[in-house]
C-alpha cells in the first residue's frame, strides 16, 4: 500500500465483511473481486473501505474480539462448531448476521409452517409423524412405552389425502423427500426414514412452481422446474404469474424474512391462477450457483454485495429476537381481509428492513455497481471463472456442452441490458 493510500485509509472508516463458507467457490469469488472494485465507497460525506475475509474455523475464546463487521454463513446450519461462534458473536460483539443462527436452528421448516400458518397463509395439509426407529437416548424405551400412543399410519394419510410428500421437518438439500402416490410407497418411504422426524404434506395441482430467493427487502421470482436437472430449473421466463400472485409471493418471502431475522432466503411456492400456495419457504443456504442460477446470478451477486455493503458501512444493528406479537396482531384482526393484511405485513417487513433508506443507500452509495457487475459478467476473468466453476462441477465428457449452455445465458442476461 503506498503513503497516499495508507492516508486515505486512515482519513476513512474500514469496514471487514466475513465469509463463513462449505465448499462453493464460484460466488464467493464473484463477492470479493466486485467488493474490491467499489471501493472506496462515498457515504454521507465519508469515506469507506469494505474488505472482505473467509473465516477459519478455530477454537475461540468466549471473550474475544470480532473483527467483522458483517458475517454472511453459508455454514453453520450444519456445522455446530461455527454455529456456536455465529453465537458469541452476535450476543458479545454485536456483528451483523446474514442469516440469524438463532431462529434456524430453535425452528427451521416445521416452525415456518406454523408461523405462516398463524399469519394466514395458504399452507397444504401437513402433519408431523413420530420418527420411525428409536432415538439414541437412554430414555427412550421408558418414554416410549408410557407416553408414545400407537397410531395408523394409513389413517393419518387418509387425512392429509394422496399424492402427498414425506419430508424432514427440518428440511435440507432435497435429502428423504419422497413423492407417496398410495400405501405401499407410503410405508416403504417412512420404513427408511429411519431417525429423520418426518412430515407428511398434501400435494397440490398447479398452473406454475415459482421459487423466491430474497435478499435483505430485494426479491427475484424465477419460474422453477423441479423435475429438471439442476441447470435447467430456473427457467427464463418473465411476467409468467398473474400480478395478484406475484405480489402474493413477494409479499410472502419477506414477511418470512422479517418474521425470522433471515435476510438471505428463499421460497417455493405452488400458483394456480392467482392462488399461491406456499410449500418450502426455510432455506438456510440458499442457491446462488453459477451453474442454478445462470441468467439470475448477476442479479443474486448484486443483491448479496449491495445488502451486505449495506449492513456494513451504515452499522445497522442486529437483532436475533423476534416481534412475533405485532405481526400476529395484524393476522388476528377482524376488521382486515386477507388484502389489508398482506399490506400490512409488507409495510413491516419494509420498515424492518428499513427498504426506503437501503433504495436511498443503493442509488447513492452504490451509484456505480450496477455497472460495475456488467464490466465484469462481460469480461474474461468472469468467462476464466464460468470455466473453473463448469470443470469443478461436471464431469469432463459434459464440460463444453454445459459451458456453452451457460455462456448462452448469461449472454442473453447481457442482451437484456442494453
Amino acid at each position: 500500500m503506498t503513503a497516499s493510500s495508507s492516508l486515505s485509509r486512515r482519513n476513512s472508516t474500514t469496514h471487514l465483511i466475513g465469509l463463513l463458507l462449505g465448499t462453493e467457490n464460484d460466488w464467493p469469488r464473484a463477492f470479493e473481486t466486485l467488493t474490491k472494485r467499489l471501493d472506496p465507497i462515498n457515504h454521507r460525506g465519508r469515506q469507506h473501505h469494505v474488505d472482505t475475509e473467509r473465516i477459519t474455523i478455530e477454537p475461540f475464546d468466549l471473550r474475544d474480539p470480532v473483527r467483522h463487521d458483517v458475517v454472511i454463513d453459508r455454514l453453520a446450519w450444519w456445522y455446530y462448531h461455527p454455529r456456536e461462534w455465529l453465537k458469541k458473536a452476535a450476543l458479545v460483539n454485536d456483528t451483523y448476521l446474514i442469516n440469524n443462527p438463532f431462529t434456524f436452528q430453535a425452528m427451521e421448516k416445521h416452525s415456518a409452517y406454523c408461523a405462516m400458518i398463524r399469519l394466514g397463509f395458504d399452507i397444504p395439509a401437513t402433519v408431523l409423524v413420530p420418527y420411525k426407529n428409536p432415538v439414541d437416548h437412554e430414555k427412550w424405551a421408558y418414554t416410549a412405552e408410557s407416553y408414545n400412543l400407537v397410531f395408523d399410519l394409513d389413517e393419518v394419510a387418509s387425512r392429509v389425502g394422496y399424492p402427498m410428500y414425506m419430508k424432514p421437518f427440518d428440511g435440507g438439500a432435497w435429502r428423504g423427500v419422497s413423492r407417496i402416490e398410495d400405501n405401499a410407497a407410503l410405508h416403504r418411504a417412512y420404513d427408511e426414514s429411519g431417525q429423520m422426524l418426518m412430515h407428511l404434506q398434501a400435494a397440490a395441482q398447479y398452473d406454475s412452481f415459482a421459487r423466491s430467493l430474497t435478499i435483505g427487502p430485494e426479491t427475484k421470482i424465477m419460474r422453477f422446474r423441479p423435475e429438471l436437472p439442476m441447470h435447467d430449473r430456473y427457467e427464463v421466463s418473465h411476467d409468467f404469474l398473474p400480478p395478484e400472485a406475484g405480489m402474493e409471493i413477494l409479499t410472502l418471502s419477506r414477511t418470512i424474512n422479517a418474521f425470522f431475522r433471515w435476510e438471505f432466503n428463499s421460497c417455493e411456492s405452488l400458483v394456480t391462477g392467482t392462488s399461491v400456495r406456499p410449500i418450502d419457504y426455510a432455506n438456510a443456504c440458499p442457491d446462488i450457483a453459477i451453474t442454478s442460477l445462470h441468467y439470475y446470478f448477476p442479479w443474486a451477486i448484486t443483491q448479496l454485495v449491495s445488502w451486505s455493503v449495506f449492513c456494513a458501512v451504515t452499522g445497522r444493528r442486529p437483532r436475533v429476537d423476534t416481534n412475533s406479537r405485532e405481526w400476529y396482531d395484524v393476522a388476528d384482526d377482524p376488521d382486515l381481509n386477507w388484502a389489508d393484511k398482506l399490506g400490512r405485513y409488507a409495510l413491516m417487513s419494509d420498515q424492518y428492513f428499513e427498504a426506503d433508506t437501503y433504495r436511498e443507500f443503493c442509488s447513492t452509495a452504490l451509484a456505480s455497481l450496477p455497472e460495475i457487475v456488467y464490466d465484469w459478467i462481460t469480461s474474461a476473468e468472469f468467462d476464466a471463472l464460468l470455466m473453473e466453476t463448469v470443470r469443478s462441477t461436471y464431469p469432463p465428457h459434459e464440460q463444453e456442452r454445459f459451458l456453452a449452455h451457460l455462456r448462452g445465458l448469461i449472454g442473453l442476461w447481457v442482451a437484456d441490458q442494453r
